[in-house]
């Protein structure tokens, strides 16, 4: 049973959580209206800013979107990944008979949207890159939503819906590394496989000193930079070298005051500056061919019809076969307002657009921006008006 110390930490998580969401969808909205108006230029030429960084021989030379895409979402990850290592070690995520709902239904959420993506674009090579982008959730713009629904909803569907996101994020990550690396370098590889090693022995040791995870993490990113394997994830492997728990202070975790230090630096500017970055598309010339075009079709068809059913139907047979219970307070139509919501895929399913065909020349026959637009914007909606009349008239009042 969780304390009441355990519920505020919750409560104190999906507010941030939820004001974040908020903020990501004002500064898409903005990035929409900048980039339809006579800004349009500006925009762009903000976005393909060079920006470089040289020491001697050595030069890192990106412009300005990727340097967002690469180097700020690696500390969204690094973030994730905090977050992951505490909740398997002591979280929601650490009882077993917790696990089996959210991890079934973010399992039907990333197959069910994928093969529906497959289905559409079997027949080209290079759509067929963007194969995961329907099969992820945003979970921040998934809790705004929540959000505007107050106390109608009980605290255990927001968890519900986070431990979802969660498991998610890990399939995510998994894909990333898998999938979406280019040609790689072995000797950039070795340099990111030794800072494992040394972060390995300093986490052994009791060693608490946050700088000298951060410097052996920086170096580690700027190998993966070079090395081919997304640099990403340089974020998420130092995060599960971060210690939990300080041998010399019993009542501090350096893990939980990263955690704490870095939500509000990624919840109220990483992220909304990333959104701002990519959701920038420019509706001028758009006609139907390329809504139809089966890449964004695929997309916006794997989010809206594929994250619902595929969630909504995972957990309905785990919940049928024993294996999960329906969370407190929550009903069947609850359920299923929480698998719409998890169609809004925004942030993650941008960055793995912007990793699926950042090589690829498209001509502009189709900008998979659109599909994720289309498809996070129309779940939203549905969410909301599902979750609405399952709890009008029945006000929940939440300790």
């Amino acid at each position: 049973m969780s304390t009441p110390e355990d519920q505020n930490d919750i409560i104190s998580f999906l507010s941030k959580e939820v004001l974040g969401g908020l903020l990501l969808c004002l500064t898409a909205i903005i990035a929409l209206i900048i980039a339809n108006s006579p800004m349009e230029g500006l925009y762009q030429s903000l976005l393909d800013l060079p920006i470089s960084v040289k020491a001697g021989d050595f030069k890192i030379d990106k412009p300005l979107l990727l340097w967002v895409n690469d180097g700020l979402m690696a500390i969204f990850f690094f973030l994730v990944g905090l977050e992951l290592k505490r909740e398997f070690m002591e979280g929601e995520l650490s009882n077993i008979k917790k696990i089996a709902l959210p991890a079934l239904g973010a399992l039907g959420g990333m197959v069910i949207p994928a093969l529906i993506y497959t289905s559409l674009n079997y027949s080209d090579p290079v759509a067929l890159h963007g194969w995961a982008i329907p099969a992820a959730t945003d979970i921040a713009f998934a809790l705004g939503v929540l959000a505007l629904l107050g106390s109608r909803i009980p605290i255990s569907l927001k968890i519900l819906l986070t431990s979802i996101a969660i498991f998610d994020d890990i399939g995510a990550i998994i894909i990333i590394a898998l999938f979406y690396t280019s040609k790689l370098s072995l000797t950039a590889i070795a340099i990111a496989v030794l800072c494992c090693v040394v972060l390995f022995l300093l986490n052994r040791s009791g060693s608490t000193q946050k700088s000298l995870y951060i410097l052996l993490g920086l170096i580690m990113w700027v190998a993966l930079l070079k090395s081919g394997v997304h640099a990403t994830l340089g974020g998420i492997i130092l995060a599960f070298f971060i210690p939990m728990n300080d041998k010399d202070h019993p009542d501090r975790s350096p893990l939980k005051m990263m955690e704490h230090d870095l939500h509000y630096v990624v919840a109220f500017f990483i992220l909304p500056v990333f959104a701002f970055c990519n959701a920038g598309v420019n509706f001028s010339g758009v006609g139907i061919e390329q809504i139809t075009h089966s890449v964004p079709l695929g997309i916006a068809a794997g989010l809206f019809i594929g994250k619902q059913l595929g969630v909504f139907a995972f957990c309905w047979l785990g919940i049928k076969l024993g294996l999960a219970q329906l969370p407190s307070g929550a009903s069947w139509t609850h359920l299923y307002g929480v698998a719409a919501l998890c169609g809004i895929g925004f942030t993650m399913s941008l960055f793995i657009g912007s990793l699926a065909f950042e090589e690829e020349i498209v001509g502009g026959l189709f900008d998979e921006r659109i599909g994720i637009i289309i498809g996070s914007f129309s779940s939203g909606i549905l969410g909301y008006i599902v979750l609405y009349y399952a709890g009008k008239g029945n006000k929940i009042v939440q300790d």
